[in-house]
């Protein structure tokens, strides 16, 4: 492929400003400044430098995101910024969007792609991806309350039980509440249901995948896209 064509597919910009960028001598490959927009390039494994920033080649671009509170899944935030804003102009120039949603107060794990499908299969509730959150909560946590979460709950809204597919206590005020429905304020809503409440919200895992270590709230980095997920 093209190095103007492979800035473009990345989100560096529209076709012209990716040539003029090379013929700059803003790009670098294997370290080598490359000044001829149409050198061609094997895209497997291609990492390359725009203006001394490294950006490893992919068709379809998947990452993590440790998001703060403070920020709305949204492309269009109504109160309050946008977790796109806490992502390089790239990314968002190729339209990554969040796989489902977290509150604005609710912190942890986002998983962010622009591959239509991936989203469409990982949202649907008949892949049953689980989902992990911990919850500070009061009054104390005790069993009847732990197993009623497991056996199902009715929300106001429908009639029919949630169920939890796993609910621990994690001390005596931590609720560690795994689920594979994205419900609004869910597990609020669910803690509120055995007459309890929640004081904050995180997700911890999404899947088999978790926040890497070192992975600072707002940061984001890279996902494999042979890593399984579900």
């Amino acid at each position: 492929m093209r190095l103007a064509q492979i800035l473009f597919s990345q989100g560096f910009g529209t076709r012209r400003v990716c040539a003029g960028m090379v013929e700059q001598g803003l790009v670098r490959v294997a370290g080598a400044v490359v000044d001829d927009p149409s050198a061609d390039f094997d895209t497997a494994g291609l990492e390359f430098e725009v203006e001394g920033r490294p950006w490893p080649y992919h068709e379809h671009a998947l990452v993590r995101l440790h998001k703060p509170a403070g920020f709305e899944c949204s492309q269009k935030p109504r109160h309050h910024p946008s977790v796109m804003s806490l992502l390089p102009a790239p990314l968002r120039t190729r339209g990554v969007q969040p796989i489902g949603r977290l509150d604005e107060d609710t912190t942890g794990l986002l998983l962010l792609t622009d591959d239509g499908r991936l989203i469409h299969r990982l949202s649907s509730p008949k892949f049953h991806v689980p989902k992990v959150y911990e919850a500070p909560v009061r009054p104390p946590l005790h069993e009847g309350q732990l197993q009623r979460l497991r056996d199902g709950v009715v929300l106001e809204d429908d009639p029919a039980p949630v169920r939890a597919v796993a609910a621990e206590a994690v001390g005596s005020h931590h609720l560690r509440l795994t689920l594979t429905e994205g419900r609004y304020h869910q597990v609020k809503r669910m803690a509120a249901a055995v007459g309890n409440r929640v004081d904050a919200l995180h997700r911890s895992a999404y899947g088999r995948l978790a926040i890497p270590d070192g992975l600072a709230p707002g940061h984001w980095c890279w996902l494999d896209r042979d890593v399984e997920i579900g």
